[in-house]
């Protein structure tokens, strides 16, 4: 299951998570976040009990996408330990996430 976080429940949700985190920075008018939304999707599933997933529409939560410098979407950035450890950028395909992922677990 993929979760919404905001600026108001980050902190709580991402920093504070004692699982790893992925973090989809994204908004409904991008066609690329389109694309890598059903991958996330499946990405929860599939490691649902290792990893958290989440996303973060960057219009309605422009306090923490300027926090961590997001300037295109989809971003999407591991976090561990509250600590941002990997980044994406752009649609990429489910095996490259796939190997991120394995990689911090």
């Amino acid at each position: 299951m993929v979760i919404e976080v905001s600026d108001q429940n980050f902190e709580e949700e991402v920093l504070k998570a004692t699982l790893p985190v992925l973090v989809d920075f994204w908004a409904p008018w991008c066609g690329p976040c389109r694309i890598v939304s059903p991958v996330v999707e499946k990405l929860a599933e599939k490691y649902a009990d290792k990893l958290k997933c989440s996303k973060l529409n960057v219009d309605e939560n422009p306090t923490t996408a300027a926090k961590y410098s997001i300037m295109s979407i989809p971003t999407l950035m591991f976090f561990k330990n509250g600590q941002v450890v990997e980044t994406v950028i752009g649609a990429v395909p489910e095996s490259t996430l796939q190997s991120k992922i394995e990689d911090l677990l």
